[in-house]
């Protein structure tokens, strides 16, 4: 590939566009929390209920599921669980459940838990990581069911998990146990299948095969946590296996309610600090971003041009989600790991989120790109919204075109935190300011 230059015709191009004075704002939503602390004990008072306390008996080898996303207090929550298995006098293990992430491999997945601080030291079991899967059987509409071999053949799984709202469908059962049952614990081998019938498909399919999991693997419960718009834990519930195909669309709900969002609902460019699997299976939360990879999800801001500036180190090379993006920086490209990265196409069928978009220089011109590339705006008073990433916008900057609509009340939930400002940059034109001081 030919070198991205800071001197070359794009740059040229670019270097007389303005780059608008922002300001920080605060968008304020509820905020009911489980602090971290609190964690524990509410997972010891939800498994010590009956029915689920007297599932877990003594001896028994119990498989415990961790995801790739980047949950928060994941490695809490899932120590917790850990702990009351032992606490039962059963003996658990952690069962990395999440598809073809990792690059598809037993190792790839162990560094993905390691880097949310799940560790054989740190959850004090073991972690059994393979690719390997039995056949389970198939579902009603056709599809053979894998599950992860060492969580079979354990004595029980507890499915633990994060229960949101998906960024590519909608239906009634999009993140949670019953997705975490087929596609986690299905490896490569079952979330091939799952997604097999394309994304207008899969909320068909997740349920379906979910059914012969909880018919023919030793499922105890589900425990899945939701978040706030905060990215904070607000409620862990169990739910006994028996009920998981009922109590999980209820509970998306509840997650839907809690969702966050740009209150502006619409500009022209976004931008985008960091993007990473630890911060949505494609990158960004689509739901929040609008950048969505399927036409079967809607929702999120409404821009002409979005870009993105940075890969987080905890994505490991997977920059999936940059193709849905106008621009990225030299900087992602630099970082990506297609190894990682098209295992994940491969396995879920949707190629965009792994497309190569507009690759420039630096930050500046990252945005100074889309701004020169939207249609019918005036420059001088582009609408820009720019985000820490997709899980953290309780603070975020906006452009001094919203700030006398902020300064009015037009955004109930809304308030400017300071005055518009020149952004600043470094000689090389990357981004000095912080969305949050």
């Amino acid at each position: 590939m030919n070198e991205i230059k800071h001197d070359g015709v794009v740059s040229r191009l670019l270097k007389d566009i303005p780059v608008p004075k922002m300001f920080r704002a605060r968008q304020t939503f509820p905020r009911e929390v489980i602090s971290p602390e609190e964690i524990p004990g509410v997972v010891n008072r939800e498994l010590g209920q009956e029915p689920f306390a007297s599932l877990v008996k003594p001896g028994m080898q119990i498989a415990i599921t961790a995801g790739s996303r980047g949950i928060r207090n994941v490695d809490i929550i899932t120590r917790a669980v850990v702990d009351f298995v032992k606490s039962r006098g059963a003996e658990p293990f952690i069962v990395p459940a999440m598809g073809s992430h990792g690059g598809a491999t037993a190792e790839g997945q162990l560094e993905i838990l390691a880097g949310y601080n799940i560790t054989p030291e740190s959850m004090g079991c073991p972690i059994k990581s393979s690719m390997e899967v039995v056949e389970l059987g198939v579902s009603e509409r056709g599809r053979t069911v894998y599950l992860d071999k060492n969580a079979y053949e354990a004595d029980g799984i507890i499915v633990s998990c994060r229960l949101k709202p998906h960024n590519a469908f909608r239906g009634p059962y999009e993140s949670g146990p019953c997705k975490m049952m087929t596609v986690g614990l299905g490896k490569q081998a079952g979330a091939s299948l799952v997604h097999a019938d394309g994304m207008d498909v899969i909320a068909q399919n997740i349920p379906t095969m979910a059914k012969v999991v909880l018919e023919k693997a030793n499922i105890l419960f589900a425990i899945p946590c939701i978040e706030n718009a905060y990215d904070e834990t607000c409620r862990i519930e169990a739910i006994p296996a028996k009920d998981i195909l009922t109590r999980e669309p209820e509970l998306l709900k509840y997650a839907f309610s809690n969702m966050p969002r740009l209150i502006v609902e619409e500009g022209d460019v976004l931008v985008v600090d960091k993007v990473g699997k630890n911060f949505s299976g494609t990158g960004v939360d689509p739901n929040i971003t609008g950048t969505f990879s399927t036409p079967y999800a809607t929702g999120g801001i409404r821009v002409q041009r979005t870009c993105f500036l940075n890969l987080s180190q905890e994505s490991h090379g997977n920059a999936l989600g940059c193709g849905l993006a106008s621009a990225i920086t030299k900087k992602i490209f630099r970082d990506m790991d297609v190894e990682c990265m098209y295992p994940n196409c491969i396995t879920s069928t949707v190629l965009a989120s792994a497309r190569i978009p507009c690759i420039v220089a630096s930050d500046k011109e990252a945005i100074q790109l889309c701004i020169r590339t939207c249609n019918k705006i005036d420059q001088n008073q582009v609408r820009m919204v720019r985000i820490q990433n997709s899980l953290h916008i309780g603070e975020i900057m906006l452009s001094e075109a919203y700030y006398a609509d902020v300064k009015a009340g037009k955004y109930p939930g809304v308030e400017a935190l300071d005055q518009p400002a020149e952004l600043e940059f470094d000689e090389s034109g990357e981004l000095l300011t912080l969305v949050k001081l």
